[in-house]
């Protein structure tokens, strides 16, 4: 069994992690003291690179299935997912510090490399990030105060 990719819950309360414990990769919740683990993801596929929002209303992951990779979002208590954006390869989830706002990168295939996207909680508004090269595992700064 492997536990992997552990994120805090804002209020520091819970921790969302990635597990095969079930045979295949899904997401998992417990208490932070590591008690009561729960399975949130179902559905087909592998679910992946869980990320709690900062305001701790989403849990943000990467779900691969039938070839395709997709980002969403779900309630970390409501067992449902929603998705957002998918694609031949999209990838590590990052939150924007307002929590309305998911940074990702795609690898479309071919010669093309890794880019780096934008995409609302309601899946409406996909925007490129311009790099001056090719990009992958983006990171938000915090916001200053």
């Amino acid at each position: 069994m492997i536990d992997t990719a552990p994120s805090y819950s804002a209020d520091g309360s819970h921790i969302c992690f990635e597990s095969d414990r079930g045979g295949k990769q899904q997401i998992y919740v417990m208490a932070r003291d590591g008690g009561g683990a729960q399975r949130i993801s179902f559905g087909d596929g592998v679910y992946s690179t869980p990320v709690w929002s900062p305001r701790g209303d989403y849990i943000a992951f990467t779900k691969q299935a039938e070839g395709r990779f997709a980002i969403g979002i779900m309630p970390h208590r409501r067992f449902r997912g929603t998705i957002l954006t998918e694609g031949y390869h999209n990838e590590g989830p990052t939150w924007c510090p307002n929590g309305r706002v998911i940074m990702f990168f795609r690898r479309p295939g071919g010669n093309a490399g890794p880019g780096l996207f934008t995409v609302d909680v309601t899946g409406r508004n996909e925007q490129p990030v311009k790099t001056p090269s090719y990009a992958s595992d983006p990171s938000w700064s915090p916001l200053l105060q």
